[in-house]
């Protein structure tokens, strides 16, 4: 497996890093915990080195399974998590809004070293940003929890470029994970740009489109309504007749490469740049695998035109969340 660096920062990782959260969260019903950790372990034995999970997957579920699967691996891989929600049983998913006060970002790194069954935590992104605690002080709060030895490396997720300028004068911010794909490009407007002149790496999260991306999912798909696809613009009926189009690009690029649409999808992320890491996330043995052969697909300078010259004619259908949720994204 090759290996990144997410940017200028000491963290290296795997090429492809797994993303953990629909083992046990949001994708429908929890999957067995005993095929997860053994999914997770296989995914080492292929080479990944890099995992990421949140306390907020759950609640809490995904961070004990994660940390129960890597055990036997410490110091050998990286485990991502997050902080910055209200956790709440009775609320919807769990989650009753944004919480990154200095406190409580300190009280859920103890938590959160605990489930994982490590002595420090390698990446903690704040999950959204917080309106109600400023970046600075959320920055100040994870530069003490580094200088006690308990986190090693800050990170934000789906924040804005001016947001990610300001925490990374207080406490340098070695990764952003936000949603980047070749159906969600709204990254390549000022936050790539930004992390790039800063020198901080980006980890695209849903790189495959939520599953779309494979080529998997039709116009007639249905949703469980424990699957929050199914509360998605992006994801009613009209909108995955019309975004086929991006399917069919794929397809045609697919069979040239003697690839899989994913597959494509992925090797077009890892082209953008070099200190960019995108974390697929499966349930399945064999989709990780597919994941994993991304890696040796070459796309040229031509592909690459070809498909950003094809992708820029098609306009994607739905929005990417609800208004509410998307309203917390970019601040």
């Amino acid at each position: 497996m090759q290996k990144r660096k997410l940017g200028q920062s000491s963290l290296e990782v795997s090429a492809l890093g797994l993303g953990c959260m629909g083992m046990s969260y949001s994708y429908g019903p929890p999957k067995d915990k005993q095929e997860m950790i053994s999914l997770i372990r296989a995914a080492v034995e292929r080479g990944v080195t890099f995992f990421d999970t949140a306390e907020a997957y759950g609640p809490y579920f995904n961070e004990e399974l994660v940390g129960e699967a890597l055990a036997p691996f410490r110091g050998k891989v990286a485990i991502a998590t997050k902080f910055g929600w209200k956790i709440d049983p009775k609320a919807e998913r769990g989650l009753a809004g944004l919480d990154s006060r200095p406190e409580h970002i300190k009280e859920v790194a103890e938590a959160s070293l605990k489930r994982l069954r490590v002595d420090a935590i390698d990446l903690f992104y704040q999950h959204r940003v917080d309106p109600d605690v400023s970046i600075e002080d959320v920055a100040g709060a994870v530069k003490d929890l580094i200088q006690q030895g308990k986190v090693k490396h800050f990170g934000l997720s789906e924040a804005a470029a001016q947001t990610i300028r300001r925490a990374h004068s207080v406490q340098p911010v070695s990764a952003v994970q936000s949603e980047y794909s070749l159906w969600w490009r709204r990254p390549e407007a000022d936050v790539l740009p930004a992390l790039e002149e800063l020198g901080i790496g980006f980890v695209p999260y849903s790189p495959l489109g939520k599953g779309f991306l494979t080529g998997k999912i039709g116009e007639d798909s249905k949703f469980d309504s424990a699957d929050f696809r199914s509360m998605l613009p992006r994801f009613a009926p009209r909108a995955l007749k019309a975004n086929q189009a991006l399917i069919r690009l794929l397809d045609r690029i697919a069979e040239r490469k003697q690839a899989t649409p994913a597959q494509i999808a992925l090797a077009w992320l890892l082209a953008q740049k070099p200190w960019i890491v995108p974390i697929p996330g499966t349930t399945q043995l064999s989709r990780l695998e597919e994941n994993i052969g991304a890696i040796s697909v070459e796309l040229s300078p031509g592909d690459l035109r070809e498909i950003n010259d094809a992708a820029s004619k098609i306009a994607v259908q739905g929005a990417r969340y609800p208004e509410k949720l998307e309203q917390m994204s970019y601040r």
